[in-house]
């Protein structure tokens, strides 16, 4: 799940990723919010660009629902 924004401005970017492995996941989520992510930036960036992403991990029938598991 990826989220843009902070407070009133937070609103869902992305949910729809699914992982056959929760550290790829987690790769990716991390690599997703590595720049503007990081709230030590928070003096010169506007809380609307901040990005917070992580994983929640659910079992899911790929076949069946006909959606693309990544590697």
């Amino acid at each position: 799940m990826v989220y843009l924004g902070v407070g009133e401005d937070r609103r869902l970017i992305s949910n729809d990723m699914y992982f056959y492995d929760i550290n790829r996941c987690n790769y990716f989520a991390e690599q997703v919010s590595k720049r503007y992510g990081n709230y030590r930036y928070r003096d010169f960036l506007d809380p609307r660009d901040r990005v917070t992403s992580y994983c929640k991990p659910i079992y899911t029938n790929p076949e069946a629902l006909g959606i693309e598991v990544y590697e």
